[in-house]
Parts: C-alpha cells; structure tokens; sequence
C-alpha cells in the first residue's frame, strides 16, 4: 500500500473521529439534568417483571420512595416462576399494586403485552415505565414530569447511569451512551419531529398518559423488541414531540452481568437496530473507521510501517476518540476503566451486529427472559 493511500486513510479515520467529538460536545452542552417541580399530579411507575426476585424490592422501593409528585407503583407479575410475586406482596404500602399479566397473546412481545395490560390499570397523568432492575432517584419521577411541562414533550427519557460489574459489561454496555451522544444531534432532535429522529432508553421512559392512550403505546408495537426505537418514533408520527435528558443523575442501571448476558441482550436489540443490509455497512464505516482504525495505524506507525504523515493524522484520530470517550465516562459517570477499553468495545459492538445480520438462520429467533420471538420486518 502506498504512503499516499495510507495517509489519505489516516486524515479518513481523522474525519470520521471528528464527527462523533463535535456531536457529542454539542450534546453534552444541550443534555441537562431535569429540575423537579412539586405537583399534585399523580405519577405512575409501571414496572414489568419475569423472574426478578433479585431485584424488583430494591426497585420497588426506590419507586415508592419518590418525592415532590404523588406516585403510584404497579407491578406487573409475567408468569414468574421464581419468588417476584411473594416479593411484592411483602413490601406494605397503600400506593402499590401487584397485576397478574394475563397469558401472552399471538403476535406480542413480552415486555410490550405486559407494559401495556399495566397501562390500561394506570391512574396517573403521566406513566413512567422502568425496567425491574432500574433503581430511581427520589426525584427522578418529579424531575421527569416537569420537563414534559416546561417543553410540552409526551415522552421524555433518558440512559440512566449504568452499573457495570464485569469486564464483558465494560465491553459492551458504554457503547449505549457513545452510540447515543456521538451519532445523534440532539438539537436538531429538538426542532424537528421526524420520526427518524426519535430516540429513547427502554429502561427509563415517561409518556403522557393521554398521548399514549392516542398512539396506542405497546400496543402500536406489540412486535417489537425495541421499544425503545419504536415508541418515540411512533409518538413523533402521531405529531407529538419527545426529548432526552440527562439520565445519569436519576436513575442507575444493572442491565446485565457478565458478557455472555450482555451478548445475548444487545444481540436481541439488533434485529431492529443496527443489524440490517443497508445500516451496518454504513455503521461499520463510521465506527470502524473513526474508532477502530486510529489506534490500528498508530501502532503500525510506531513499527515504523506507515509514513510519518499518515502517523501523525492517526494519532490525532485516536486523541479525538479517546477524548471523546472520557467526556462521555465523566458525564454519564462510567468508570474510568471503560476508557482504555473503548476501541475493544467498539469492535464487540460491530462483532455483535454481523453476527446477528450474517447468521440470521441461525439467529432467527429473539430469546428473552426463556421466551423466543420471530424476528419480524427485517
């Protein structure tokens, strides 16, 4: 390869390191953490559960512990064969209500048929959906409620903080945060509302309950597997507006543990993410060549293998990136371990999605919580 050819890669990976530095700058300007605001009107925390024995008294406390709004908790029981239930009951409080999810229909998700049978018994103005392993901030559901107020948006979310415990989670899980803050421009997010531009964390997602009711919530997307994509788009199709918040301070997260978990997880999510003929080739080119190609080039500019040029450009590549990637730690409060990790984890990422969208015969099915599912539209 010549050196022309490999200085004009090193100032490619330069631009394509630059693209996700300026957007998350920009982001992190414009994402702030949501004031609370006393209100009497009430919340409600919807919290769907299969087999979440180890988690769901610490959720369910934390819930009932909010403050500033008045809230009331369901918890919607999917068929757990474990101890969930006996949890539940055990914790006395008049705000707290135990729902028996009926069986799951034909054509339903799981979490979808469950989010939206709890819905349907909801009393508050506002439904905040959380994940049975996210444990709220006492103001996280009063801060919540008031940035819908103040910007008119029917569904606000946010990526809580994550609780990464493992090696294989320090690989996998920060790319949520980098994926988001690099690649999408929240202000323009903000003043348009095209669906496109939808964005949300399924863990953490309040909605008005009469947009949702509107929309048809879960129900609209009872398919999906990623109700995260799918719920804010269909609300901005419905010409209703949705927004992102600075997530971190209210919320904290243990989505998985270890990485054969969190493989299995986000290899569910690509089917209706990344991992489609015409997005992964494009995806791979500004991951791969933003993120992964720097560092490559500047160990093969340190054995003296490409020109002094072409060095140079990479090494300011993989500055940027790195850069980048510690903005993103410090303000969604990573460890700092995630950093010197990041060009793996953006590799495990890319790995994940080809192996979703080239064994796809043998990754027919989605397989959550000992539930399969088609994959459907891709």
């Amino acid at each position: 390869m010549t050196d022309s050819i490999l200085t004009a890669l090193a100032l490619l990976g330069l631009a394509l390191a630059l693209l996700p530095a300026v957007l998350t700058a920009v982001n992190l300007a414009v994402l702030r953490r949501p004031s609370p605001e006393a209100d009497p009107d009430r919340v409600s925390i919807l919290i769907p559960a299969r087999n979440e024995a180890g988690n769901i008294a610490a959720t369910v406390r934390a819930a009932l512990a909010s403050t500033s709004v008045p809230v009331e908790v369901i918890v919607g029981d999917d068929h757990s064969t474990d101890a969930t239930p006996e949890i539940v009951r055990s914790i006395a409080d008049p705000r707290l209500r135990l729902v028996a999810v009926p069986a799951l229909p034909e054509g339903w998700t799981g979490k979808n048929h469950a989010c939206f049978h709890m819905a349907g018994l909801a009393r508050g103005r506002h439904l905040l959906f959380i994940d049975a392993d996210v444990r709220l901030e006492p103001d996280a559901a009063a801060s919540l409620a008031a940035q819908s107020r103040r910007t008119g948006a029917a569904l606000i979310s946010g990526v809580p903080r994550q609780d990464l415990g493992t090696p294989g989670e320090m690989l996998t899980v920060p790319m949520i945060d980098f994926l988001l803050l690099g690649y999408l421009p929240v202000p323009l997010m903000r003043h348009l509302r095209d669906p496109s531009l939808g964005a949300a964390c399924g863990q953490l997602v309040l909605m008005e309950a009469a947009a949702y009711a509107a929309t048809g919530g879960h129900s609209a997307i009872r398919t999906s597997l990623h109700d995260g994509v799918r719920l804010p788009r269909l609300f901005r199709a419905a010409g209703h507006r949705t927004d992102l918040v600075a997530a971190a301070p209210l919320a904290t997260c243990r989505m998985y543990h270890g990485f054969a978990q969190a493989w299995a997880g986000f290899s569910k999510n690509a089917h209706e993410g990344m991992a489609t003929p015409r997005a992964l080739p494009v995806w791979t080119l500004l991951l791969g060549g933003g993120q992964l190609l720097p560092p490559l080039l500047v160990l093969a500019g340190l054995l003296g293998l490409i020109p002094t040029a072409a060095l140079i450009a990479a090494a300011s590549s993989l500055a940027l990136s790195l850069a980048t990637r510690t903005a993103i730690t410090l303000a969604v409060r990573a460890p700092l371990a995630t950093i010197p990790l990041h060009p793996a984890a953006v590799a495990v990422a890319l790995a994940i999605q080809w192996n979703v969208l080239l064994r796809r015969e043998r990754a027919g099915a989605a397989t959550w919580k000992g539930r399969s599912y088609p994959v459907r539209g891709v």
